[in-house]
């Protein structure tokens, strides 16, 4: 497994509208949009820092998977995002270590990238991201 560099931190939000005060009007970053992920009930905003990139997640519905992390720890870090060379490759390597996985196939993310989620319990308590961008 290769992996390439953190491709981005993702931070769950009530609004992004609200929180991209901070990231936009107070820090200066670049707003690089908004796109809805409606398969995962949620919509992400990038700001592009350097070579990666902040991403803020807000739900699209009261049952999706941000609305009940915001309801279990409140705003804040949600996950680390990696980009690896092959992503198949990298889940059956880390599944053949014993890593446990949420995916055990990558599915569309945001910006079309394919991305795979591992267990936090395998992780010392960190969601992690896999991503591939072709």
């Amino acid at each position: 497994m290769k992996v390439l560099k953190v491709d981005h931190i993702g931070i769950a939000v009530k609004s992004i509208d609200e929180t991209k005060k901070l990231y936009h009007d107070l820090l200066g970053l670049d707003h690089a949009g908004n796109e809805t992920v409606q398969e995962q009930k949620v919509t992400t905003a990038f700001f592009p820092v350097g070579d990666t990139e902040v991403e803020l997640l807000e739900s699209t519905s009261e049952d999706g998977p941000i609305a009940k992390y915001l309801e279990k720890r409140g705003e804040g870090v949600q996950h680390i995002a990696f980009r690896v060379e092959n992503i198949e490759e990298a889940l059956a390597e880390l599944k053949e270590k014993g890593i446990k996985l949420i995916d055990e196939k990558p599915r569309r993310g945001a910006g079309g990238a394919k991305i795979a989620f591992l267990h936090p319990k395998s992780t010392y308590g960190v969601l992690v991201e896999l991503c591939q961008r072709d």
